[in-house]
């Protein structure tokens, strides 16, 4: 097996670890965590599995907005919490066929000496942040074995 390279910017590195069946090693830049599954999917427990990863993504990136939003608006926005959840939901497409699709659902705390209008600015605003409309439009993927060409 070819070693990995330390990833350049925009990428991330994951790797399996001996540590269990799961337990993979994440690198991005000069952070390194852990992710695995928890017990009731095979996993050991030792980091946050995907779906909390991609959760605390959406999050991470639901705040960084809003701060950026508030600074520039001069709100007295003394701190933000975001409480994401996911769940699997069965829907009907247009077609009238069901299918399962994620539901994220997004909770939003502010502390500081904001009007009602201003709550509500904020709530459009979460919607905005580049995860959430990724998520919500798709995104393309380009899988290749290491040595492929891009297939663009």
């Amino acid at each position: 097996m070819t070693e990995l390279l330390a990833p350049g910017p925009g990428e991330v590195l994951v790797r399996e670890t001996p540590a269990g069946p799961f337990t993979q090693e994440v690198r991005v830049g000069l952070h390194t965590w852990v992710a695995d599954e928890p017990p009731s999917a095979g996993g050991d427990d030792a980091g946050p599995a995907p779906y909390d990863m991609l959760g605390a993504a959406l999050g991470a990136c639901i705040s960084m907005t809003l701060r950026m939003y508030v600074e520039r608006k001069g709100w007295p926005v003394e701190s933000i919490a975001v409480l994401i959840g996911h769940e699997k939901v069965k829907v009907t497409t247009d077609d009238g066929m069901p299918v399962m699709r994620d539901r994220f659902t997004c909770t939003l705390t502010f502390t500081g000496d904001l009007s009602d209008e201003q709550r509500a600015r904020l709530r459009e605003i979460a919607d905005r942040c580049p995860v959430h409309r990724t998520l919500e439009h798709g995104a393309l993927f380009d899988t290749r074995l290491a040595g492929e060409q891009s297939s663009e």
